[in-house]
C-alpha cells in the first residue's frame, strides 16, 4: 500500500484506548490486543494487560494529556459516568465511543459492535453464541431442578455495604439465569447506584434472602460483618451460612467476565443451595 496515497485508510482503529476493563478483556479474547495502547488502572482481566499496557484512567477520571500522547484513533468507554472524559477528548479531536450497556442483551450487543469495529465480527459472533449456549444450558439445568420440585432461592446481591446497594440490571438478570430470584429485582432497572440504595436494612431482613452475595466494588466482602448486623440473625442466609463473595471484576464488569465467570460462580452457589434443600439441610422452603 502506498503510504502517500490519500485514498488509503486503515480497516478499523489501530490505536485504541479502553477506559474500562470489559473492552480490554474482549479485545484480548479476540486476539486484537496489539491495537490497545492504553487501559484503565482498574483493569485486572486479563492479568497480563496490566503488565503490557499503559494505565491512563480511573473510572471517573482520566489522564487526558497522557491519552493524547498515545495518539489514539479510537477511545472506548462505558456509561454516562464517563461523559466528562468523553466530552473533553472529543473537544481535543479524538474519536470516542461510549457504550451504556446495562442488560445482558445490551452487553452482547456491545461485544458484537466492538468485534465489528476491529474487523472480527465473525469471530465475535462465534464467541457470543458460545456464551449464549452456556447460559441456555444453565437455564435448562435450573428448569429441570425446579420441575423436580426444587425451590429457587431468594438472593440478595449487595453491591455496597454502607449504604446497602442492590444489584444492577445485568447482575439481576444473570442471577435469574443462574437459578436465583433477586430480592430487589424492582430496583435493578435503576442504572445509578444511588437509586438502588436500600436505606432501611430492616427491609432486607423482611424479604429474608436465602443467599447473600457480596461484591463490594473492589472492597473485600466480610461475612462476619453481615452476621453482626442488627436483626440479621433470623435471616435464612445468615442462619445457614449462605454468605458468599463474588469478586467485582467477575460480575460488576458489563462484559465477558460477568457472562462467564461471574454467572458460573452464582450458578454453583445456587445449585449447592438447591442440593442442600433436597437433602434436608438448611432453611425450610
Amino acid at each position: 500500500m502506498d503510504d502517500n496515497d490519500m485514498l488509503n485508510f486503515s480497516l478499523g482503529p489501530q490505536r485504541i484506548v479502553c477506559l474500562t476493563e470489559e473492552t480490554t478483556e474482549w479485545l484480548y479474547l479476540l486476539g486484537q490486543e496489539a491495537r490497545i495502547v492504553g487501559i484503565s488502572g482498574y483493569t485486572v482481566r486479563p492479568k497480563r494487560a496490566r503488565e503490557e499496557k499503559p494505565k491512563v484512567s480511573a473510572f471517573l477520571s482520566a489522564k487526558i494529556d497522557k491519552i493524547l500522547d498515545l495518539r489514539p484513533d479510537c477511545v472506548l468507554g462505558f456509561s454516562d459516568l464517563q461523559a466528562d472524559i468523553a466530552s473533553e477528548l472529543v473537544r481535543r479531536g479524538v474519536q470516542v465511543t461510549i457504550f451504556n450497556q446495562r442488560s445482558v442483551a445490551e452487553i452482547f450487543s456491545m461485544l458484537y459492535q466492538v468485534a465489528a469495529i476491529v474487523g472480527e465480527a465473525e469471530q465475535g459472533m462465534q464467541r457470543i453464541e458460545a456464551m449464549q449456549a452456556d447460559l441456555r444450558a444453565m437455564q435448562a439445568t435450573v428448569a429441570a431442578r425446579v420441575a423436580a420440585g426444587a425451590r429457587r432461592p431468594k438472593v440478595f446481591f449487595e453491591e455496597w455495604d454502607t449504604p446497602h446497594i442492590s444489584a444492577i440490571r445485568w447482575v439481576s438478570e444473570l442471577m435469574a439465569i443462574a437459578g436465583g430470584d433477586d430480592c430487589f429485582a424492582e430496583l435493578s432497572l435503576e442504572s445509578l447506584g444511588k437509586n438502588r440504595i436500600i436505606a432501611d436494612g430492616a427491609e432486607i431482613v423482611r424479604r429474608n434472602p436465602d443467599i447473600v452475595l457480596g461484591s463490594w466494588c473492589g472492597k473485600k466482602f466480610r461475612p462476619e460483618n453481615v452476621v453482626a448486623r442488627e436483626g440479621w440473625s433470623a435471616v435464612n442466609a445468615v442462619r445457614d451460612a449462605q454468605l458468599y463473595e463474588i469478586k467485582s471484576p467477575d460480575i460488576l464488569q458489563p462484559g465477558p467476565a460477568a457472562l462467564t465467570d461471574g454467572v458460573t460462580k452464582m450458578h454453583k452457589i445456587i445449585m449447592q443451595w438447591m442440593d442442600a434443600q433436597a437433602s434436608g439441610v438448611g432453611s425450610a422452603p
